[in-house]
């Protein structure tokens, strides 16, 4: 795919005036139309983008700093808030809402001079992996148009691998950046949580979602990082950003204690898959590094403690669209139905399940059996997790155990759908940074992903295990 040049290069050609930011947004925005067919944009910025690249233009003309990311066009999944933009998190619930405010993500971008030239898809309020939950459509695999892109940032993943843009924004809840990132062949990155500010994005599940940047290099991801993490007054879960950022780690392969998690390479992964993450390991060994296997028992059940944690939080969160304020209305008689219909015209299949299954297991006779239970399933998780660090600088294995599947072949049948995020979940439930790197193809062609998870706090050092992986070792 015709991938952009390093994002530094592409900030100091602006700045230099080899290029101008205006024909970087024309050329994004070129490729959008280019790649229409693939559906991964559904909202496209270009009046207000064109502006700001004028802008930037004009204050390199007049000598001001135009910023770290001067120039450089991006792409938002559609539950950003971005001012003057529709914003429907890909769903018929919020089509034509134009946010009063801005997400904190993108308000810092753009003080850095980069550009949003548009919103990608994904599926509706982010509930599912293949983007067929959207009320836009499914968006295409930019490697194989009859199978999925993944999800829920299924629409950012594609845009990037496509090279509409240099980077796109998603969000992570259970593995909604890595999964996408794997499917279509490009470096998607997790980071720990409240590294990223939530505020003014659509919230899914509040204790496990994340913001993250997806792109094709690490470089480019830690550039991101260093401009949207730290803490935010209007998202009290925010964390201080490290001091020396994340951008310009000489990481080193050589002696790295890398833990294989047993119970990721299981009977379920792809004979291809198996052999793709065997082989980087080899490579990593030759480089240096140490590699031995760990076992992480609890996580036989992060996927089925996700499922309850996840849909109970979903319920609460999706309360607030009743209709009344904002979002669809139906018209009714009497409040109770207006609720009803609106709730029930408003909302897809996928967001109807989660709501049901997160009412019962919060409802008075089941808390205690199912909710109850899986905090503290979970807190087990994160204490396997964190005697695994004290032994181990990273903890890696496949991010799914399948590749790119064929649309359709799983919508009917949500369990087999969940079983695609048994390798991500853990590390939203833990709330450690983690990435998809790509590390080859199957034998249709198909990318497969590697994840990597470090300990919380530990992003600058993840992002340099991925630079040198980039580095000195052929991973396409």
């Amino acid at each position: 795919m015709p991938y952009w040049e390093p994002i530094l290069d592409i900030v100091a050609n602006v700045k230099s005036s080899k290029t101008s930011a205006l024909e970087l947004v024309q050329k994004a925005l070129s490729n959008i139309e280019k790649y229409k067919e693939y559906n991964s944009v559904i909202t496209t910025l270009e009046s207000s983008a064109l502006g700001r690249a004028e802008q930037i233009d004009k204050d390199i003309e007049e000598h001001k700093d135009p910023g770290l990311l001067a120039g450089v066009p991006f792409l938002a999944k559609d539950n950003f808030l971005v001012l003057g933009a529709e914003t429907t998190a890909g769903s018929n619930m919020l089509r034509g809402f134009i946010p009063p405010y801005q997400a904190t993500a993108i308000n810092k971008l753009e003080a850095a001079g980069a550009i949003c030239v548009g919103k990608t898809n994904l599926d509706a309020f982010a509930h599912g992996g293949s983007t067929e939950n959207s009320d836009f459509g499914v968006t295409l695999n930019p490697i194989d148009k009859t199978r999925v892109s993944g999800g829920s940032s299924g629409g950012s993943a594609a845009a990037v691998a496509l090279g509409i843009v240099p980077f796109a924004l998603g969000t992570d809840t259970g593995g909604s950046i890595r999964q996408p990132s794997a499917f279509c062949g490009v470096v998607g990155y997790k980071p720990t949580y409240g590294l990223v500010s939530r505020s003014g994005v659509v919230a899914m599940g509040s204790s496990l979602d994340s913001i993250g940047p997806i792109g094709t290099r690490s470089d480019d991801l830690a550039l991101v990082l260093d401009v949207i993490s730290g803490r935010d007054e209007l998202d009290a879960t925010t964390i201080e950003k490290n001091p020396l950022g994340y951008l310009g780690l000489n990481s080193v392969i050589k002696g790295q204690r890398i833990g294989v998690v047993k119970e990721f390479l299981g009977n379920g992964v792809a004979p291809d898959i198996r052999k793709a993450v065997d082989s980087v390991l080899d490579l990593l060994k030759d480089k240096g590094a140490q590699i031995d296997e760990v076992s992480l028992p609890s996580t036989s059940l992060a996927l089925v403690c996700y499922y309850i944690i996840c849909p109970a939080e979903v319920s609460s969160n999706l309360s607030r669209y009743d209709g009344q304020r904002y979002g669809y209305s139906s018209n009714a008689d009497d409040l109770e139905h207006s609720y009803l219909n609106s709730r029930a015209g408003g909302f897809g299949k996928e967001a109807k399940r989660r709501i049901m299954i997160g009412n019962f297991v919060l409802s008075s006779g089941y808390y205690d059996a199912y909710y109850k239970k899986a905090q503290t399933v979970r807190t087990k998780i994160i204490n396997e997790f964190n005697q695994a660090f004290m032994n181990f600088d990273f903890l890696v294995g496949p991010v799914t155990p399948i590749t790119a599947f064929k649309i359709g072949s799983k919508i009917d049948d949500p369990v087999s759908m969940y079983l695609a995020d048994e390798m991500t979940v853990s590390a939203n439930l833990v709330g450690i940074p983690s990435v998809s790197v790509p590390i080859g193809v199957d034998t249709d062609k198909l990318p497969i992903g590697f994840q990597i998870m470090a300990p919380q706090n530990k992003d600058r050092e993840l992002l340099g295990m991925v630079k040198a992986m980039q580095e000195e070792i052929d991973v396409s």
